[in-house]
């Protein structure tokens, strides 16, 4: 006789047939601890009404993150009510030096984790903001994290996380109940599934609060005002975003160069589309972008809420097919094939992101790709996209809007870097501030006085010093011992903020804090990767720093052909610096590490 499936079992069969996931040992064992044990326990009484609705592994608004226990029912009032519950096997926890994190072992090592309490808060949140049937019916929604086999709350509980904890508490191990008290108080009348099936066949779109003011604090903020082609170009994608809708999937590609207004396009959209109620993200694969503009929402809005609206490139690995109805990629040439940490998850970015929309749009600038991961093409974008059977348009950004409004400096640039050859323009210094600096003490001041009028000057750098004040931050990164200039890599403390955060002037950034984003004034120190030899502009992937992650991948391709490799490390660096030097909307002031090179380039200004 075969014994009768356990919990875990049912669980195990049910995520293969609904999500299409096979799980792991540790994830199958979680589920005999926290579902045939804790909650088993907890659910085993009759304040609890033995009809209440359950969900187990619930894929919130069809997301690839899961709520691990939900309840519904009725309240005491009558009025439909849910209860999320987080669970968490951990048992030793520490604090974190990260906000609203905690540290506790995980995968067989300590880390930094989610503090459980946000984790179920932002489930709770996006369920209130996105599910169309909570929100237009005002159901009630509460959540509480159980960590079962811990037996200390000190950690958990501590004041540093009290904002949360008012609405979101935790249990532990022992205090079961209280969690029955919780459930009880908010489950008095069960109502089978009927609730949660109304639930999970709801329309996913943004509240009409959440649409008012992210319209509002969007559209009112003057650099978000659009001109001309922007305009054009941003009409087309919210056309084809309902177009879309109730026909054929469409697909928008966007080129354009530095400053032609990609990313005050893609916020515009962001704000329009969210302003219809239509569920829009904003995508980017850098994370600078999107701190930046978290960081312009935060007043307004929580992380999680901050969060339904900007996510990395890697989000959509697990994404249902369809489940927005438009992601807005900025940044789209530097995608990637694989995601992850360990780029082990997902086949390809492009391919992922076109299945997870109705409508897809990628702004891109091939010549913007920085790194050998950097897989973003517009070849690519249009083969993945019609193999879906999408539709396919295509829109040009040429007059671009930084750098003085200044065309002729940003072919001028070009050309001087060997990007796009056979340029006859030439810009002007009447409208455009180019300085080619001989010390890099005094460009460094130069930028200290510009910055001082709005905190809108940076000074940024080719990656050709390693970061040796990551790990002692009395140590100094870049020393140019000739001039006796000293300076540090961007402090992790700023994270993607560091563009905007006011200290951030006495140090130097790089590629990876500042692409996507532009200031008023950017100085830019040239390293050795990139010299003039008898004339010529060279590169040189050895004078790369150590630590640079941007040629990870150069050294093994290099072994099976060289000329392929030696191309795509030239490409990345002439890329690099034309990326940097084109952050500036008023003036970009330069220093070469190498004088030879600093001479080339002062032969090539116009007069």
């Amino acid at each position: 006789m075969l014994d009768a499936p356990t919990i875990e079992d049912k669980v195990r069969d049910e995520v293969k047939r609904k999500l299409g996931h096979d799980v792991g040992d540790s994830e199958y064992s979680s589920w005999r601890n926290s579902l045939g044990n804790a909650m088993y326990h907890t659910m085993n009484t009759d304040a609890i009404p033995g009809d209440a609705g359950v969900a187990i592994e619930y894929r919130v608004n069809g997301r690839a993150f899961r709520i691990d226990f939900m309840l519904s029912g009725k309240n005491s009032s009558g009025k439909e009510s849910l209860v999320i519950i987080e669970l968490k096997q951990w048992t030793d926890i520490e604090f974190s030096d990260l906000s609203e994190h905690v540290r506790t072992y995980l995968g067989g090592s300590k880390r930094d984790a989610v503090h459980p309490s946000y984790q179920a808060w932002s489930y709770l949140s996006h369920l209130k903001m996105y599910n169309e049937y909570i929100y237009s019916t005002d159901v009630s929604v509460n959540a509480c994290a159980y960590l079962h086999n811990c037996t200390d709350l000190a950690v958990v509980n501590a004041s540093q996380y009290e904002e949360k904890l008012r609405e979101v508490p935790v249990f532990i191990k022992g205090q079961t109940p209280e969690l029955r008290t919780l459930i009880s108080s908010n489950i008095a009348q069960g109502t089978g599934t009927s609730l949660l099936e109304r639930i999970d066949s709801a329309v996913i779109r943004p509240s009409q609060q959440l649409a008012d003011a992210v319209g509002s604090m969007l559209k009112g903020h003057e650099e978000f005002v659009l001109l001309d082609e922007q305009k054009t170009v941003l009409e087309k994608i919210v056309k084809a975003s309902n177009d879309s809708l109730t026909g054929q999937k469409r697909v928008l590609v966007i080129n354009g160069g530095p400053g032609t207004g990609k990313s005050v396009i893609s916020i515009n959209a962001l704000a329009r589309l969210t302003g219809q109620r239509l569920n829009a993200r904003y995508v980017t694969p850098n994370a600078a972008p999107r701190a930046v503009f978290e960081s312009k929402l935060k007043k307004i809005f929580g992380k999680a809420d901050i969060r339904s609206l900007f996510s990395g490139s890697g989000s959509f690995t697990e994404t249902s097919e369809e489940s927005f109805d438009t992601l807005i990629v900025d940044e789209a040439h530097r995608l990637k094939m694989k995601s992850g940490m360990f780029k082990n998850l997902g086949e390809n970015q492009v391919k992922e992101i076109i299945k997870s929309a109705h409508t897809s749009v990628f702004f891109i600038d091939e010549a913007q790709k920085v790194t050998w991961s950097d897989v973003g093409e517009i070849s690519m974008i249009e083969e993945q996209a019609g193999l879906t059977g999408a539709l396919i348009e295509r829109f040009e950004l040429t007059s671009q809007f930084r750098c003085g409004g200044s065309d002729d400096y940003m072919a001028w640039l070009d050309e001087i870097l060997g990007v796009h050859a056979n340029t006859a323009n030439y810009f002007s210094k009447d409208k455009f501030d180019f300085q080619i600096f001989d010390n890099p003490v005094e460009l460094h001041d130069a930028i200290r006085e510009k910055n001082a009028i709005n905190n809108k000057s940076r000074v940024v750098a080719g990656y050709c010093w390693d970061w040796i004040s990551k790990n002692n931050p009395k140590l100094s990164d870049i020393t140019i011992d000739k001039f006796g200039y000293k300076a540090t890599w961007n402090l992790t403390s700023d994270g993607g903020e560091w563009i905007i955060s006011p200290k951030s002037v006495e140090e130097v950034g790089c590629i990876h804090t500042c692409q996507g984003l532009e200031v008023d004034y950017i100085g830019v120190i040239i390293g050795r990767d990139l010299v003039a030899v008898d004339g010529v502009l060279r590169t040189d992937p050895s004078a790369r720093a150590k630590t640079d992650k941007s040629l990870a991948g150069f050294k093994k391709e290099f072994k099976d052909d060289p000329v392929s490799a030696e191309l795509k490390a030239d490409e990345i660096i002439r890329n690099t610096y034309r990326t940097l030097m084109s952050r500036g909307m008023k003036g970009c002031y330069v220093y070469f590490v190498d004088p030879a090179t600093a001479e080339h380039f002062k032969k090539l200004l116009p007069n």
